[in-house]
């Protein structure tokens, strides 16, 4: 009856359907028993704990453990309840929920979501436990709880252990009698039974190779410069590889017991060379001798770079990195905005997929490789996630302004400035699928959608002009890269005739008799790097680094060799040394101490007899040298981010046997550097040599330095820096220091003084020097430290420099610019600084002690600037906008708006005003657009024309040429564009001069169906007369029709030649892929009088199409069509460029230059879809 009680009181208590008490569980139901509140247990020995809730209903369900309760609140439960009692967080009883539960007193209380009806889940429920109250009793029961599992056997394979087991008492008030712990013995695992069959010897006692105890091998290991290789590992090959010896002094060793069975594989490793592993060849011999020489280790070097992407919501995105270098990287590691993702989670290796994109993807990701030797980052590449139904591209166009002719004022903005708009180059969706690829099958680019014809009416005559009224996603413009220049003696010029270009170890191209180049920049590559050899053996072997313009382009660069230094003869059995030092007057910066018997042939022979020894020096003392620095002085840090490096001089050694000739290398060879010729104490402790790896273009450290100190003379006492080293390879070595210092400063280009926002340059080549000032006097720098080259984009470039917070002259750096070989102008500094001008603000200006070249003395070129790097200080607000922004803020600098401080460049105004009807800039071919009136109708295909004029006058006049359609349908009588050149005077014939004119070449137009013939007309200015037109040029017009009528004599119209007719005819043609590389080939060609030569001095009489007779009347007043060229300049279209030939100033010319305002209006509009 007591038993009935207690089961009565219980479940009422409970609320729920049943309960159990001590021992098992069970699960219960949704449904209800209806208590009898009749039956009653008395309750005086037991009472309620508080209500627990330590879980909650998400994920699986709610679960209410006691195990869970007691890791909380261990002292609140007691050790075996007698009950529980579960409620929701609603104080709703878990009976009335209509849930399925569970619950056991032992082990808690719990719900499924998965056991719920559809739709539902389990609700929030909390719980209580009916406890003894702590009330001695005399006749309380002990209680042992039940025993532990057995732990795991310890034992090895075959062999005897002890493994324990044990119990606790569950008595609150009595101690339990009896042990807690038990032991008993285990028998371990059966030994696997070896399986290794051996076809020569026995197996060993590790089963894990064979052995022959009566043979042995013998080798010698020499390193890659054929030196012997003491200290190298000698291990056996395998998932286990097995360490047996290391080689002696003289890279010899020898290992017993190996079996010559052709199966055995030895392992030799040593530091900073590449492992090698080589197989025991078979043999009945008792010795087996092998001979060895390592490669060195190839560093980790970046081959692809992840790709920027967009995508749309829920698409895939990948990202692909690839890591090259020995050994091969073994682990991948991808970031996502500087933050490491989980690999568990990603499943990445050198690929990393994105499924399912959201917005939270959007960010920067590169990866990390590494090996056993260091790691290496990637660049770091952009995903763009959009919305659904976002539009991919902005649709409006961002403003664009272009300068107009000065009588074309605008009426509603008083200005002659037009807005024809444009459209971001940025990547964009597009149509595609949802493939999983490293780079997108078709690259999508924000373009222009939708253009519109409008006609500005000036005084007198109409201007078409297209303009941009909506952007939408459109295939990308197929653009490629070109690096061009000419290779040439860092100190006479004179050019490096027929040298061979390396790329990757492989023959790439050759220069030419007047040491120029070109090289189309192959697909996918993410760093240019070249190495320049002269076959002649004048000029050092030179390794550069050359930055290109991704959008495709070409760029111009003028290398500069270090001529080699005349060999001088050293005996190989004495001890040799060499200064490493070229400045007059001024001590060594170091030599290098060669030891006797330490020239080796290629073979690892010792070589005995005279060295033909020629050392060539680059001293950072000498500024002028700067220009011919190798690479650009970058090395990979231990965590691999690129790292930059302050030289003080590099050297090239070149040692041949006097006799033969053949190359020679050297080892144990000592460099002694002048501790006093570093000006920076702090570089004492971090100098280190580097030699430079003329594939991935980054320095590589070779060794270390440390103090000594030396007398000299019988009072003086010098410390120098002594470090080690073996010359190998031909290799550039290197004496620097790494800096953490660093900054960037922000510098555009322009096309004029007017430095308006419309009017950058793209593709200009941007140099910092950074200089190390003499100490006490810092505005006089004794030695450049390092050169960086940036290419400037639509918003400028950021230069890496060496900066200082503390010392705000602590570094200083001169910066140029370059484009296509013209150096341009930096902004003046005298007679007083112009803060608007130069684009830097005060006090800021100040501080940074700007200087151009020609401050002092006005005799000097102007086409540079010095400033004293100061590093930003973050609590100054004036210095938080530029131009100098500290390392970690790259993106604000590149993404700086033109309000920001700037440095400035500007070009020379040029004799030239071009104007195309359709905007296109030539340092972006990616702006180019599908339109009929496009004057380069073929991307990538660039031809320019040029038919050259003789003028009989006294004075320099004007020419110009009207394009238009001819004779295709869509064009006929349309404007392409208009080319304004003035003449040049003959340097012998005072009243004679001559001009270049550019035309729009004939051919086909952008959708290739059809050509049309350009209708052009050459007006020259004033009153002239057409004297003469080339014969032969006359001909051809007459026998390809249709002919042009010329009943006025003033100017001289044709359809223009659809061959490239050559100088016998007056005109030049030149095909090219960069608009600016086949403009100034033509030029030259056309200022020469020739078909395949070059001239920057115009002849007047050679290679001439037309000859016009103008009055000796001087002009007093300017022509509509001289206002046009005068006021226009390059700004309309990004096409303007001023020729080499036509760079010269004019002070006897008597036409005015300054620009007019004038009026606009749109007399009628056409609109035009794009695509």
């Amino acid at each position: 009856m007591g038993c009935l009680s207690t089961w009565t009181f219980l479940l009422l208590l409970l609320g729920i359907t049943k309960t159990f008490s001590q021992g098992t569980w069970r699960s219960i139901m949704g449904t209800s028993l209806r208590p009898n509140p009749a039956v009653y247990h008395n309750e005086d020995n037991y009472e309620w704990t508080t209500w627990f809730n330590v879980d909650h209903p998400g994920g699986k369900g709610d679960y209410e453990k006691l195990n869970a309760i007691r890791f909380y609140y261990r002292a609140r439960v007691c050790e075996v309840p007698r009950a529980l009692e579960a409620r929701t967080t609603e104080w709703i009883p878990a009976r009335s929920t209509g849930e399925r539960v569970h619950a056991d007193p032992a082990v808690g209380f719990w719900c499924v979501n998965d056991e719920q009806h559809f739709g539902r889940n389990c609700s929030n429920y909390a719980v209580r436990f009916l406890c003894p109250k702590e009330i001695v009793s005399d006749v309380e029961e002990v209680i042992w709880g039940p025993w532990s599992d057995w732990s795991l056997c310890p034992s090895q394979c075959d062999q005897v252990a002890i493994q324990h087991r044990s119990r606790s008492c569950k008595s609150n008030f009595k101690q339990c009698n009896g042990q807690t712990v038990e032991a008993r013995s285990c028998q371990g695992p059966p030994c696997p039974r070896c399986e290794l069959h051996c076809v020569m010897g026995k197996v060993n006692d590790e089963c894990d190779g064979c052995m022959c105890q009566d043979h042995t091998v013998l080798g010698s290991v020499r390193s890659a410069g054929g030196l012997p290789a003491p200290g190298a590992a000698i291990l056996r090959a395998g998932p286990r590889p097995k360490f047996f010896t290391v080689t002696d002094h003289n890279g010899h060793f020898q290992v017993p017991g190996i079996c010559p069975d052709a199966n055995t594989t030895l392992m030799i490793k040593l530091k900073n060379h590449a492992p090698l592993q080589v197989t025991v060849p078979l043999s009945t011999e008792r010795t087996s001798v092998l001979l060895l020489k390592l490669e060195r280790a190839k560093k980790l070097y970046v081959l692809k770079n992840p790709e920027s992407k967009a995508r749309r919501e829920g698409q895939t995105a990948a990202f692909c990195c690839k890591v090259d270098g020995t050994p091969e990287p073994n682990q991948y590691e991808w970031f996502h905005n500087g933050t490491l993702l989980d690999r568990s989670q990603y499943q990445y290796d050198e690929t990393l997929v994105l499924r399912n994109v959201s917005l939270d993807h959007i960010g920067e990701y590169y990866c990390r490789a590494s090996n056993e030797n260091g790691a290496i980052k990637s660049k770091a590449a952009t995903l763009t996630v959009i919305g659904q139904k976002a539009p991919s591209c902005n649709p409006k166009p961002y403003s664009h302004l272009i300068r107009l002719p000065h009588d074309c004022i605008q009426n509603e903005t008083n200005s002659i400035y037009y807005d024809v708009g444009r459209c971001p180059t940025s990547t964009c969706t597009g149509k595609l699928d949802n493939g999983i690829r490293c780079k997108d099958s078709v690259s999508y680019c924000c373009g222009i959608s939708n253009m519109e014809e409008k006609e500005i009416t000036c005084q007198g005559y109409q201007l078409p002009i297209m303009v941009v009224t909506q952007c939408g996603c459109k295939t990308c413009v197929d653009t490629k890269a070109i690096v061009r220049g000419r290779a040439i003696a860092a100190d006479t010029g004179e050019p490096m005739r027929f040298g061979h270009i390396y790329m990757d170890g492989t023959r790439i191209s050759r220069t030419g008799y007047k040491g120029t180049f070109s090289i189309q920049v192959p697909t996918n590559t993410e760093r240019l790097v070249l190495t320049f050899v002269d076959n002649m053996q004048k000029f050092v072997n030179t390794t550069k680094v050359l930055p290109f313009n991704p959008k495709g382009g070409a760029v111009f660069y003028e290398i500069k060799l270090l001529r080699k230094k005349p060999a001088v003869i050293i005996s190989s059995r004495e001890t040799n040394k060499l200064d490493l030092g070229e400045l007059e007057g001024q001590d060594p910066i170091a030599e290098i101490e060669i030891p006797p018997n330490a020239f080796y042939k290629e073979n690892g022979e010792v070589f005995m007899g005279n060295v033909k020894a020629s050392v060539t020096f680059l001293d950072p003392r000498d500024v002028s040298t700067a220009a011919a620095a190798q690479s650009d002085l970058n090395f990979i840090g231990d965590e691999g981010d690129t790292m930059p490096l302050r030289t003080y001089g590099m050297f090239s050694v070149d040692f041949r046997d006097e006799e033969g000739g053949e190359s020679l290398n050297a080892g144990e060879v000592k460099v002694r550097l002048d501790a006093a010729q570093v000006k920076m104490p702090e570089h004492l402790k971090t100098m280190k040599l580097w030699s430079l790896n003329p594939d991935t273009g980054l320095w590589e450290e070779e060794g270390q330095f440390h103090a000594e100190k030396k007398q000299r003379g019988k009072r003086e006492e010098r410390t120098f820096l002594i470090g080690n080293m073996e010359i190998r390879e031909r290799r550039l070595f290197n004496l620097d220091v790494p800096e953490n210092r660093r900054c960037y400063v922000k510098v555009r280009a322009f096309r004029s003084e007017r430095y308006m926002p419309s009017e950058q340059s793209e593709g200009v080549v941007m140099t910092l020097i950074n200089m190390e000032p003499t100490p006490g006097f810092s505005t006089n720098p004794r030695a450049w430290g390092r050169f960086d080259s940036v290419i400037t984009g639509p918003n400028g470039a950021c230069l890496p420099a060496f900066c200082d917070e503390q010392k705000s002259d602590a570094y200083s750096a001169y910066i140029m610019a370059n484009l296509g070989g013209e150096e341009l102008d930096a902004v003046a500094s005298s007679p007083k600084l112009n803060p608007n001008t130069i684009g830097v603000p005060q006090p800021y200006l100040n501080k940074l002690n700007y200087r151009r070249t020609d401050h002092d003395d006005p005799r000097i070129k102007k086409t540079a600037f010095s400033i004293n790097v100061a590093k930003p200080r973050s609590n100054v607000a004036e210095e938080a906008n530029g131009p100098v922004y500290s390392f970690d803020k790259l993106k604000e600098c590149e993404e700086a708006p033109f309000s920001a401080a700037h440095f400035r460049f500007s070009r020379v105004e040029g004799d030239r005003y071009d104007y195309n009807t359709v905007p296109f800039n030539e340092d972006d071919p990616m702006s180019w657009t599908e339109d009929y009136l496009s004057w380069w109708p073929k991307p990538m295909e660039y031809r320019a024309c040029y038919i050259k004029v003789k003028l009989n006058s006294v004075h320099e006049l004007n020419v110009r040429s009207r394009n238009m359609g001819g004779t295709h349908p869509k064009t006929v009588g349309q404007l392409y564009g208009i080319r304004d050149t003035r003449s040049i005077r003959d340097m012998d014939q005072s009243t004679v001069s001559a001009v270049c004119l550019e035309f729009k070449c004939s051919g086909m137009l952008y959708d290739q169906d059809r050509v049309d013939r350009t209708l052009v007309k050459v007006m020259p200015q004033g009153s002239c007369k057409r004297d003469s037109v080339n014969s032969m040029l006359q001909e051809y017009l007459v026998n390809h029709l249709p002919l042009a009528v010329n009943n006025d004599t003033n100017e001289f119209t044709m359809l223009a030649p659809l061959d490239p007719l050559g100088h016998n005819y007056g005109i030049y043609t030149v095909t090219d892929q960069d608009p600016r590389t086949a403009k100034e080939i033509a030029l030259g060609r056309c200022f020469d009088g020739t078909s395949d030569g070059t001239s920057r001095v115009m002849k007047s009489n050679e290679g001439v199409a037309l000859t016009f007779t103008c009055g000796d009347k001087e002009v007093t007043r300017q022509s509509m069509f001289q206002q046009i060229q005068n006021s226009l300049g390059q700004a309309t279209a990004g096409s303007a460029r001023p020729s080499r030939g036509n760079r010269r100033q004019r002070v006897d010319s008597t036409v005015p230059r300054n620009s007019r305002r004038r009026s606009t209006r749109n007399s009628y509009t056409r609109a035009q879809t794009i695509g």
